[in-house]
């Protein structure tokens, strides 16, 4: 099991009272609550020393976050772009708002994500669609890199890795 793997098992695992503490944080940093701070290092720290493959902290934090917002279920492969797809509106203009959405968020920073995350993932749930927390983790570790964002684009438009209709 990777340390990502690890770290989603985890927050799986919240009570409802952690995930609402987590929840009443979302926007803010980590620095903001000792309560969060603590919940956090309690479930990230551990892992961290036992793996420098885990997660980063930031992203971590973002994670934990998100998934106390919409804790949707895991499910291998349903990347958060794919299952995007398969929510967005099928008439106009509701669908070009929709994709101008997912465009604006392809272009935001990570530090600037957290609140198109929870519209993202607000659509997937409001479907009952599930979504892979361990790639979207692993995803927004890279975020910076254009080749990431390539990736959720061609999800979003239904192309595989190699160019290909899904």
């Amino acid at each position: 099991m990777t340390a990502t793997e690890q770290y989603v098992s985890v927050l799986t695992l919240l009570k409802p009272g952690e995930l609402g503490l987590l929840r009443t944080h979302a926007g803010q940093g980590l620095d903001e609550s000792v309560d969060a701070f603590d919940l956090f290092t309690g479930l990230w720290w551990p892992l961290r020393q036992r793996n420098e493959r885990a997660p980063k902290r930031d992203i971590a934090w973002l994670i934990a976050k998100l998934y106390a917002f919409c804790p949707i279920s895991h499910s291998r492969g349903d990347t958060l772009a794919g299952q995007l797809r398969l929510c967005q509106p099928q008439e106009n203009p509701a669908r070009e708002r929709f994709q101008k959405k997912l465009d604006q968020m392809l272009m935001l920073p990570v530090a600037k994500i957290e609140p198109a995350l929870r519209w993202a993932l607000g659509r997937i749930a409001s479907k009952e669609e599930k979504v892979d927390w361990v790639m979207l983790t692993d995803d927004l570790w890279r975020w910076e890199r254009e080749s990431t964002r390539l990736k959720w684009a061609q999800q979003f438009l239904g192309y595989s890795e190699r160019g290909k209709s899904c």
